[in-house]
């Protein structure tokens, strides 16, 4: 026989191998390259600075390289803390990859420790792409955009960034034609392109019978591992929690490696929720405080809140002469660009060059906002006279900003909403009984600051008035005096 022959009759011998391989979930370490042919796929290596070498599955690695996915590269994780930490230059990028990662670790963990699980290869890979993908939405300088610049930009519109990376995840697969290849990696459609989106954002409610279609109920703990509904305990936190210390130069008392390690799964009332060792109390509560230090010394950070407020103005007086293309050569501003995709996509922290550099002839209010980001540049920031524990703020001539702070359930200890288990029985789950917690621990979970900035040198002395007249606190009004050399 001819080897063009023996090739091909032993490409079509093996054509069925790969088929079932495929379909049973070890195909996923194959790849068919064409109808006669197939190799096996090496998963591709990442360094990363808080994980170590991560090996991720190739069709992640195809995702990753679209101009959608690349974008993160050019969003701060941190926003505008990165003017005042200067380590915090970490992106969006690095972050979606660790968690696709983590979600992978876990999903693994469970399956190995859970036979009875049936825990899929296929799930796997699910988790670990919703993992990818759930940031693809967020704008220029993460939570600035959604939170500070779109609700001003376009009052009463309801836009967050979770429903945009639903929206850029559909962009994302659809024009770079990855639906074929989801396939050819063993993924079903469009049942696991919707498990997919669902793990990433969901308005559902848990308390209705069953909301969700890409997965049935006996799979239910796979929804708890991206973004968790029921306490906040998700692979989201576990990385972002571990990559701002590191970058903030803060320190990090939560260890996520010993929740991947005694996570098991347990059914309560018909339900399957991910649960961990009672033992593990200590290190689930160091998690939650480990969110407040953060909010309270750097996400929240007066400065912080200054600088984001100032590149918010910059935006809205910039927002109708920056123009962006997108789909059908239609033209989008700041603060439409969120209805378009493709005009989106080219929507990154890139714009504050943008304004910074604009024309000596520029429009007046494009001059307006460059002169804004100037301050923030040479550090002439808006003035902070000082901060209260009000209910109810009276509003004054300056900005009043309010500043909540909680362990991320509001008014609620959110480890009353974890599930343990025992060593002695390792099927039983339960929560904390008020009995069994520590008298040492905290008893209130959130309070809310007043903040008050001025823009203007002339809100000062009616600043001072004001305290005077609503009783500000002596310390805070000495602490004003000095800081504003009065």
């Amino acid at each position: 026989e001819s080897s063009a022959f023996k090739k091909k009759k032993t490409a079509e011998q093996e054509r069925p191998a790969c088929e079932a391989l495929r379909r049973t979930g070890v195909g996923l370490l194959f790849w068919v390259i064409t109808g006669l042919d197939f190799v096996v796929c090496v998963l591709q290596v990442f360094n990363d600075p808080i994980h170590g070498h991560i090996e991720l599955h190739p069709l992640l690695v195809k995702i990753i390289d679209t101009p959608q996915f690349q974008r993160l590269r050019s969003i701060k994780q941190l926003g505008g803390a990165y003017f005042v930490y200067p380590g915090a230059s970490h992106n969006r990028f690095e972050h979606s990859i660790g968690v696709a990662h983590l979600a992978g670790q876990l999903g693994q963990a469970l399956k190995t420790k859970q036979p009875g699980l049936n825990i899929t290869d296929r799930d796997i890979l699910c988790v670990q792409i919703a993992g990818l993908c759930h940031d693809l939405g967020h704008g220029p300088f993460s939570h600035l955009f959604d939170a500070m610049f779109i609700p001003r930009a376009r009052p009463g519109t309801e836009w967050r960034h979770e429903t945009a990376s639903l929206d850029m995840f559909d962009h994302l697969v659809e024009s770079n034609g990855l639906q074929d290849v989801m396939e050819q990696y063993g993924l079903i459609l469009p049942e696991d392109r919707t498990f997919i989106k669902e793990m990433i954002h969901t308005d559902n409610n848990n308390d209705q019978e069953w909301p969700y279609e890409g997965r049935t109920e006996d799979k239910s703990f796979l929804y708890e591992i991206v973004s968790n509904k029921e306490n906040g305990i998700d692979v989201d936190k576990f990385d972002y929690f571990a990559r701002d210390c590191y970058h903030l130069g803060l320190p990090n008392n939560f260890d996520h490696c010993r929740f991947l390690t005694f996570a098991r799964v347990c059914e309560v009332n018909g339900r399957r929720y991910i649960c961990v060792r009672d033992k593990e109390e200590d290190n689930m509560t160091e998690m939650f405080h480990t969110r407040l230090c953060l909010h309270r010394r750097a996400y929240q950070h007066k400065v912080t809140k200054i600088i984001e407020t100032m590149i918010t103005d910059a935006f809205l007086k910039a927002d109708r002469h920056i123009w962006i293309e997108g789909s059908g050569g239609n033209m989008f501003t700041l603060s439409t660009a969120i209805g378009d995709m493709e005009a989106y996509t080219k929507l990154t922290d890139a714009v504050f060059e943008q304004i910074l550099n604009c024309a000596f002839n520029a429009p007046q209010e494009l001059r307006d906002a460059r002169n804004i980001l100037r301050r923030i540049i040479n550090r002439d920031l808006y003035r902070f006279l000082g901060e209260t524990r009000f209910e109810d703020p009276t509003e004054v001539c300056t900005n009043v900003f309010t500043i909540n702070m909680d362990y991320g359930m509001n008014d609620e200890d959110p480890i009353n909403h974890l599930y343990f288990y025992s060593e002695h029985d390792t099927t039983h789950a339960f929560r904390r009984r008020p009995w069994q917690v520590s008298r040492i621990r905290p008893t209130h979970f959130s309070e809310q600051l007043v903040r008050f900035v001025c823009r203007r040198y002339a809100d000062m002395d009616n600043f001072k008035q004001w305290c005077r007249a609503n009783g500000f606190p002596e310390y805070q009004v000495i602490y004003i005096n000095k800081l504003l050399n009065i």
